[in-house]
Parts: C-alpha cells; structure tokens; sequence
C-alpha cells in the first residue's frame, strides 16, 4: 500500500507538472497554484516552517518577485529538466524523503541526513590560493561503486539528494553521470570551478537531467582570477553560458571574506549572475580551516550583520532580485542552527573518511569500513545528535566559529582523529583561532535574536 501511494503521489504530481509545461507560454500560474496545494496537503501534519497559503500567494501574485522567478525559470529551462528537478528534488526529497528520513530518525535513534556530500577526488586542475579542500592531497578518489554504495544505503534512509565537491569533481564527471544514470529518482549537484564544462558535458546533462552545478565566484575578473588563475573568470563566463544555452539549472557558490563581502552582494554582481542564467547563489562565510589559515579573511561583526540583512533583500520572492540565496551561517534560524553531524548532512571525504561538516576535519568512521547507519551512530555523530542545537541562538549555530569550545570538547571525549593526511590540525589549534571572533560576534548574534523574537 505505502509503495502504491508514493508511485501514484509521483505519478500525479508529473501528470501536473506536465500541465504546467505545457502552458508555460500560457497563464501557468492556476496550475502552479495547484501544485502548491498538492504538496501543502501531501506534507499536512509535518512541520516543515512553510507556509503553503502565503506561498501560492506569491505564486499567483504577477508582480511578486516569485511569479516572474518561476515564468522566467520555465522560459529558460529545458521541460525535461524541469520535470526531472520538480520530481527529485521537490517529490523525492523535499516531501517523501523528508517523511522517511523523520520516521527513521525515531526508529534508529539518530540523526539521519537529508543531503550527503562527497568529493570524488582531492585531485584539481586549478590550484587555487588558501584552497582547505588541497590539504587532503591531490591522489584520493572514491571509487565509483563505493559512491553508488552511498547513494543506495542513503535512499533506503529516506536521502534522495546528493553534492559532490572536492579537489575539482568534475575531474570525475563520467562517473558522477553514471551515478545520475542509475539513481533516477535521485538530485545531485557538484561545487565546481566550472572550466571543465564543454559541449559534451552539457548534452549528458541533458540526457540524464538531475544534476545541476554550483559554480564557484568570488568577485569579478580581477579579484576571482588572482585566486583562482589568470583566465578563470573567463572560463566561467563562457560555461553559463553554454549552460543557459543549454536550458540548465546552475549557480553559483561563493565564499565571502571581509574582503570581498560588499562586492559579491553588489547589484552589478547579482545583476551578472541573474543575466547570466544563475537560479541560486549559495554564500559560505569563511572558515579559518588548516594550519596556515589566514584570521585576516574573517569578516567583522559589522560585515556579518550586513550579509545576513543583504542576503535576505536579495532572495525576498516578494520584491527581491529575483534569484534563490542562502547564506548557511546566518540562515540558521530557519534551519534549527547546526545542520551538520548529520541532522541535515555530513561529508563524507575523497579518502572516504566520514566527517559531521565540511568544514571539520575530524573523524571515528570510513564508508570503507562502516555502513552509512553505523556512521550515523558512531560518537562524534552521536555527540552532535545528543548536543544539537548547540547553544539557543540559531545566529551562533557552530561549534566551531561561534562557539569553539565546544567542538575542542566533542574531539576529546569521543576520540576523532584529524583526517587531514597533509598537515594534521589539533582541534584546540582550530579552535583557538575562532575564539576572538566568537567573542566579538556573540553580543551582536545576542542582540539581533532578541530584536528578531521582539518582532514576531
């Protein structure tokens, strides 16, 4: 019976998205309406902090930013893509993995990830300038079987989304299309430095239409290219645009610094990725990881209040720029804080050791070694789940950058070891670096919840 209603929920929800295609030169905006409400009455009961009302409002509303988002999204895109993006990820793991990953949470005890990273390789044909990614080495890889091993342990988990980065990932793209061959129902996205797109690439894409990309920016030609290499800009300039020639779905992954914070949140930086096809611009702040990290990079508590206020004018789908953002240190609020660990997602490196975050190179578990449940229940994962959130202010979510002594203390009691193979790094040694920014930022990350929960 389960299987029989997820199969006809699948199978509705595509009859309708078919519609909407269909009419997209049209008035689509009744058949989206219609869609909202589908999803809204498929998720009753699960909280999910979405509101479906004020969504198909927006939806139906022609002079929201949202209503133009979606048309100019179905003007640009390929159908298939689109069919393919709304059924992965808005289906598969939005609404019927997130059901499955919650039940399996109570089962087993344990956080269970709606998203898996990945790196392929450590291998990277750019060596660019403070990359924490090259400290791994460049001559790790997962192999193919060992990744679809992930993939196939992680959907019986209820996780139908997938990310991949590196070293460079698509350094492997004739295994990353075969994982999208073979799990259909699956969406996966790689973090790339997008100089390796060509024509060829972007057919297979089109051909299996579930995985989409993040290109990396962090500024315009000059500041990009003295990081990443004379030309680089370039490249990316010509992969959106094979890209958007293309119909498919990409944008952009930026990590910002105090030194490039108010020029990638610029109107002419927003305004370049929007013309250029980008659908969503994915902001990290800097995160001072490995031996010889600059603290020079961190931005101050000023720089901080002025992204978290800027990223939310951007992507507002009322009267925003007309493009998806999300800064993931000052978006937790809407994610419960700490996404890491596994409650959301966890990483899993290219020598296949299985980390809480990207960003924290500590480990107790190997996919080599261990099943996907097993790392989920191995003890740095457990401390996460047992101390997640870890303080009450979803604008200090880390355990790191904002509250450091408590990642140095989760190392210690449950014995992870450092999986950096190049330069070792101690968790106090990490930590210590943190402390003065978690200092200054705390009475500003205090005051702002305050003001936030005031307003409510």
């Amino acid at each position: 019976m389960g299987n029989l209603t997820y199969a006809a929920t699948r199978a509705t929800l595509g009859k309708t998205i078919d519609i909407i295609l269909k009419n997209a030169n049209k008035d689509s905006d009744k058949e989206i309406g219609k869609l909202v409400d589908r999803m809204g009455k498929y998720m009753d009961g699960e909280d999910l902090g979405v509101d479906f009302d004020k969504l198909k409002e927006m939806v139906c509303n022609k002079d929201a930013t949202l209503n133009k988002y979606i048309n100019r999204v179905l003007d640009e895109v390929d159908p298939k893509v689109l069919k393919t993006m709304a059924l992965n990820l808005g289906y598969e793991a939005f609404m019927y993995g997130t059901k499955t990953i919650r039940k399996n949470r109570e089962i087993h005890n344990c956080n269970v990830p709606w998203l898996i990273l990945m790196d392929p390789t450590s291998a990277c044909n750019l060596h660019c300038t403070g990359c924490w990614a090259a400290e791994y080495g460049n001559r790790l890889n997962l192999t193919l079987d060992e990744m679809d091993s992930v993939v196939t342990q992680g959907k019986k988990l209820g996780t139908y989304l997938y990310m991949f980065t590196g070293g460079e990932p698509l350094v492997r793209k004739d295994d990353l299309i075969k994982l999208c061959k073979k799990h259909k129902e699956c969406a996966f996205l790689a973090f790339t430095n997008g100089t390796l797109v060509d024509e060829a690439f972007c057919q297979e894409m089109l051909n299996v239409g579930n995985l989409y990309l993040a290109i990396s920016l962090e500024g315009f030609e000059a500041v990009n290219d003295l990081r990443r290499g004379q030309g680089v800009y370039g490249k990316v300039m010509h992969t959106m645009e094979l890209l958007k020639s293309h119909g498919l779905v990409f944008g952009t992954s930026i990590c910002y610094t105090s030194k490039n914070i108010e020029t990638v949140t610029s109107d002419e930086f927003v305004d370049l990725m929007i013309e250029n096809g980008c659908r969503y611009a994915l902001y990290f702040h800097y995160m001072p990881v490995g031996n010889d990290a600059s603290l020079d990079l961190l931005p101050t508590p000023e720089q901080r209040i002025y992204m978290k206020d800027r990223v939310r004018e951007i992507r507002n789908m009322t009267t925003g720029k007309g493009i998806f953002t999300m800064d993931f240190q000052n978006d937790g609020e809407f994610v419960g804080g700490c996404i890491a660990g596994g409650r959301n997602y966890f990483h899993i490196n290219a020598n296949g050791d299985a980390e809480p975050c990207v960003f924290i190179h500590y480990s107790g578990a190997n996919i080599r070694e261990n099943t996907l449940l097993e790392i989920l229940k191995q003890p740095l994962f457990m401390a996460y789940h047992d101390n997640q959130p870890f303080n009450e202010n979803p604008l200090r979510p880390c355990p790191m950058l904002e509250n450091p002594d408590i990642l140095q203390r989760l190392v210690k009691e449950t014995g992870a070891k450092s999986t950096d193979l190049q330069s070792p790094e101690s968790a106090e040694h990490l930590c210590e670096k943190c402390r003065d920014y978690a200092e200054k930022w705390k009475p500003c990350a205090e005051k702002l919840w305050a003001e936030s929960k005031k307003s409510r």
